[in-house]
């Protein structure tokens, strides 16, 4: 069975769990670059990694993004306590914050399959399984990504969790993240995923009570495990 190498980075900032990211990433691709010029005996087989972590206030903008999508000044963030930045992440602008589960799955999905698509996929029902687990009826929004709650009707379709991810040789960075007992106040400083017309939502306004971010992780753990076939380690 394939493994993946596990760790839950706790509360971090976002640039330091960026820079942490992208070593990891740049390594996987170094190897795969590497063994392009070697016999099939002397290859090197590449890890993966699957990073949890928490972040202080801060909103990132990816490369389809646009800058008028946040809706506060340098000034109003500094109030806010919060930071800003532009990624290399697909997607547009999103908020990270303390009570939110962050998920970076660093996959060479040469190991895995080949499609971005099914991936993005995975990543969603691994969410939505998970969501069922609170009795929280999830899905999917056509044409979007991430994870929505009523989604088919506009006037109540809320996201719970965002999406945005980057690869390359088909290795992947960036992910998910879903909203446990996030302060969703956060959310009107911007237009979130650059979508105006529906609202967001978390697992603490949905059921009503603080819900336990250590074992709503583990229930993700459970489900990417299965999904993906691999052991996480």
């Amino acid at each position: 069975m394939k493994t993946v190498h596990f760790s839950d980075l706790g509360l971090i900032d976002y640039k330091q769990a960026w820079d942490h990211q992208e070593k990891l990433f740049d390594g996987v691709v170094q190897t795969k670059i590497s063994n392009r010029t070697k016999s099939p005996d002397s290859v090197i087989p590449t890890s993966s990694y699957l990073l949890f972590c928490e972040h202080p206030h801060v909103y990132t903008l990816g490369n389809s993004g646009k800058q008028e999508h946040l809706l506060v000044t340098e000034a109003q963030l500094k109030a806010k306590h919060a930071t800003y930045y532009k990624i290399n992440r697909g997607g547009d602008i999103t908020y990270h914050g303390p009570g939110q589960i962050v998920g970076y799955p660093i996959l060479d999905l040469d190991n895995f399959f080949t499609d971005i698509h099914k991936y993005l996929r995975f990543l969603e029902e691994m969410v939505i399984r998970t969501l069922a687990e609170y009795g929280i009826n999830s899905g999917r929004s056509a044409g979007e990504t991430g994870v929505w709650l009523d989604a088919d009707n506009p006037a109540k379709a809320r996201k719970i969790c965002a999406l945005g991810v980057r690869a390359s040789r088909w290795v992947t960075m960036h992910g998910f993240a879903l909203n446990v007992n996030a302060d969703l106040n956060y959310f009107g400083n911007i237009i979130p995923c650059g979508i105006v017309d529906k609202a967001v939502t978390s697992m603490q306004k949905e059921l009503g009570i603080k819900v336990d971010e250590k074992e709503v992780k583990q229930k993700l753990k459970k489900h990417f495990a299965e999904l993906f076939e691999c052991e996480l380690v």
